[in-house]
């Protein structure tokens, strides 16, 4: 797949897929970035991408006409979505990085300053995207989080595979302990059952430590998921526990 960024600060992205499993990605073919100067699609002398907002508020505002440019220029297909990285998007997800992958092209829109131009959201972008509720300087470290996320899901970046099917979000609940050597630590213990051999054992316990460690730091996205009725025992039976320990 291939992610086009749009930025008033390509510097910032010289160094930042130059590691890991992106940077394998890249170097197998298997995923593109291509970074644009969003001033590079200016027709000023000034090279002006942005001016002062309409009503006398304080700050800048990005202007339509080069962002627009940039996007008719670099879009390879109509279908291919845009999305403005903004503070008032929708929150990005595994889900939303994993639809993404499935995708030929993605291009992102860093926004900047007091924010862009209204109708750079309503006639431009497909949607706004977020990676949290807090406001950055500008869009661009939340472009390298969403590149990065997405990638995982595209075959052939990870390894195994399997290990992206079991990450936390993945399925609405966040992922199960690991362990490696040495067997004790400072006194702590790895748990017994993940040396018994027994693989439906290893597998029940798993399942009830994501339960269980979901419940405890993050219960909305339980809130948001249909449980199955073995999920709902295992979590009457932790709750029952925490209760009478």
């Amino acid at each position: 797949m291939r992610f086009d960024i749009i930025t008033i600060f390509p510097e910032m992205f010289v160094n930042i897929f130059n590691g890991g499993v992106v940077q394998k990605a890249l170097q197998k073919g298997l995923l593109e970035v291509h970074v644009h100067n969003l001033r590079d699609y200016t027709t000023d002398k000034h090279l002006q991408v942005d001016d002062r907002p309409f009503g006398g508020e304080e700050g800048m505002v990005f202007k339509p006409e080069p962002i627009y440019a940039a996007v008719e220029a670099i879009r390879t297909s109509p279908k291919a979505p845009v999305y403005l990285l903004s503070p008032q998007g929708r929150l990005f997800d595994g889900r939303w990085a994993a639809e993404m992958a499935g995708r030929e092209q993605v291009i992102l829109v860093c926004g900047r300053y007091e924010g862009v131009d209204e109708r750079i959201a309503e006639g431009l972008a497909d949607d706004e995207l977020s990676i949290g509720d807090y406001v950055l300087t500008g869009g661009e470290l939340p472009a390298m989080v969403v590149v990065d996320a997405a990638a995982r899901f595209v075959p052939g970046v990870v390894g195994k595979a399997a290990s992206v099917r079991h990450d936390s979000f993945v399925d609405g609940r966040l992922d199960y302990p690991h362990y490696t050597r040495p067997r004790e630590f400072r006194g702590l213990k790895v748990p017994a059952v993940l040396f018994s051999g027994d693989h439906k054992k290893i597998e029940a316990w798993r399942r009830k430590k994501a339960l269980d460690k979901t419940a405890s730091r993050r219960p909305d996205l339980l809130a948001q998921r249909a449980l199955s009725p073995e999920e709902r025992r295992i979590l009457a039976q932790i709750t029952k526990e925490r209760n009478e320990s």
